[in-house]
């Protein structure tokens, strides 16, 4: 796995963090197309994630600017599968959106 490459800040994170539910039928398959579905939506720069075997996840999704998350969360597909992951395939979850003001690392 790669990590994704963003441009010089300041950008948007979107950071998501959750407890998948044992009931999981169905939720790799929509988390595959919302990975599909994100990363043609305006002002989405990429996206960070991982989940363990203990079934907490985190997810860093990263966007220009705040109108662009606002789109993201607005977009009619996405906000049913948000509303099924609520009501079936997460025990818990947090949603946090910070701005990012320095980003730096080693490749």
């Amino acid at each position: 796995m790669e990590l994704t490459t963003t441009p010089e800040p300041p950008y948007y994170a979107v950071i998501f963090t959750s407890v998948l539910s044992p009931d999981d039928e169905g939720y790799h398959e929509a988390a595959e197309r919302m990975f599909e579905l994100v990363r043609a939506a305006p002002g989405f720069l990429g996206v960070d994630s991982a989940r363990g075997e203990d079934r907490v996840g985190v997810t860093v999704s990263y966007f220009r600017d705040e109108v662009a998350i606002a789109g993201w969360r607005e977009e009619p597909e996405h906000a049913a599968t948000r509303e099924k992951g609520r009501a079936r395939w997460y025990d818990a979850f947090e949603v946090r959106v910070a701005r990012v003001e320095r980003a730096y690392g080693s490749r």
